[in-house]
């Protein structure tokens, strides 16, 4: 692995791990046992391997988000995108975690983060679009759907930031894939009124998988 790919990849594990704010680029040299200014020749600031780094969750989830144009879309599917997007926002925790933090401080990443939301907004009406199709879920106006999307991404954007401030430490420092993909339940709740009588029950039982076991959490 080249050098600068293994600065972004460290640079990853110890932001999800610590905190971006907890750490410098002194301590990312450190724990590759490179020199500092090895690492300035690759990169010349922390915000810059951010950058990079977000460009790679970009990808990720852009790739994630692709829709069939060959068939409709199935539940399978449904499970399919939220698995991944979660999965997404797992190993790449700590932009989420620090998100307002860090668009304030780089407007690149504050312009591309804006290009990427509207992106994957597309992308979920396009998912509801192909769920109708599918019959899964009742055909919307364009306007309700885009309502529906725009709720889906506030869930998912926001669910890692609803368990840290409703939870407090004992879960923004000890937070699992499994307590983060409980969002899932949340996701699949918003979606009830419009599914179709034929697809309710798979879709609750595909829910109830990611029921959330919370300390005091309240949910429906």
């Amino acid at each position: 692995m080249k050098t600068r790919d293994k600065i972004l990849l460290s640079s990853l594990e110890l932001f999800n791990e610590r905190g971006e704010r907890n750490i410098t680029t002194n301590h990312i040299a450190a724990y590759l046992a490179i020199s500092p200014g090895n690492l300035y020749y690759h990169f010349r600031n922390k915000s810059d391997i951010i950058y990079e780094i977000f460009l790679e969750y970009e990808k990720l989830v852009d790739y994630y988000l692709q829709i069939p144009t060959d068939r409709p879309l199935t539940v399978d599917d449904m499970a399919f995108y939220l698995e991944s997007v979660f999965d997404g926002l797992w190993s790449y925790r700590f932009f989420h975690r620090e998100l307002e933090f860090l668009l304030d401080s780089d407007q690149r990443l504050r312009r591309d983060y804006r290009a990427f939301t509207n992106r994957c907004l597309a992308a979920i009406n396009q998912i509801f679009d192909g769920l109708a199709e599918g019959g899964v879920i009742q055909p919307q106006p364009e306007e309700l759907r885009s309502a529906m999307s725009l709720n889906v991404w506030l869930v998912i954007t926001n669910w890692m930031a609803f368990l840290k401030t409703a939870h407090g430490s004992e879960l923004s420092n000890n937070l699992s894939l499994v307590q983060l993909k409980q969002g899932i339940y949340q996701v699949l709740t918003l979606e009830i009124p419009y599914l179709t009588p034929a697809y309710l029950e798979p879709v609750m039982a595909l829910r109830e998988k990611y029921r959330p076991e919370l300390p005091e959490a309240r949910v429906a």
